[in-house]
């Protein structure tokens, strides 16, 4: 087992490490994830996934792959446990542009293409959940976003070819779920301050 192979077990470890508490979480109504953006980010996933394949990323896009699995499970148990499934036009409107990149790759067979149109859905797919979390910012687990954060740094560096095509993805969701973390931790302290001061 080379090196690229090791990162990307790595990753897909670490990908198991923040999913199996979260959704430990999901079953025991401790988290309640919105629906529209797991389904959302597991097709954005394994088509792109599917796009680093074809641009040669080798063992770095293996924990994409696990992803789309596991984030489509996630989806699945947010329904049935009935966690947040309020679905607005503009979740629609996500979840068509995400499945009708498929054909632009069919028509185009412009890999790059389908993950910039990939990645600016999951980006903004990203909206539903911003917004739960944003007026509920306690329901949502900070640790697991940390971890598939930093598991990017472990899936990008496996990656055995460097383009757009296979960097363009991991690297601005990385960036989104950070810029997340921070901004529920911070709803979190400006409603834990608002406590204090009523009492």
């Amino acid at each position: 087992m080379g090196y690229k192979e090791i990162l990307s077990a790595v990753a897909i470890i670490l990908t198991l490490v923040a999913f199996l508490p979260y959704i430990r979480s999901i079953i025991d109504g401790t988290t309640k994830p919105h629906v529209f953006s797991w389904v959302i980010w597991s097709s954005t996933t394994f088509i792109v996934f599917l796009a680093q394949l074809s641009d040669h990323g080798g063992a770095g896009a293996w924990p994409l792959g696990v992803s789309s699995v596991i984030s489509m499970y996630v989806a699945i148990l947010a329904y049935t446990k009935k966690s947040d499934i309020t679905i607005t036009r503009l979740d629609w409107f996500f979840l068509v542009v995400a499945l009708g990149a498929l054909p632009v790759w069919y028509f185009t067979s412009d890999p790059l293409l389908v993950v910039v149109i990939l990645t600016t859905v999951d980006v903004l797919g990203f909206g539903p959940t911003f917004r739960k979390a944003y007026r509920r910012p306690f329901e949502e687990q900070l640790r697991f976003f940390a971890v598939m954060a930093t598991r990017e740094v472990f899936a990008v560096s496996a990656l055995e070819n460097y383009s757009l095509t296979t960097l363009l993805f991991p690297v601005l969701m990385s960036a989104t779920t950070w810029i997340f973390i921070t901004m529920v931790l911070y709803r979190r302290k400006h409603i834990i301050n608002e406590r204090q001061a009523d009492d």
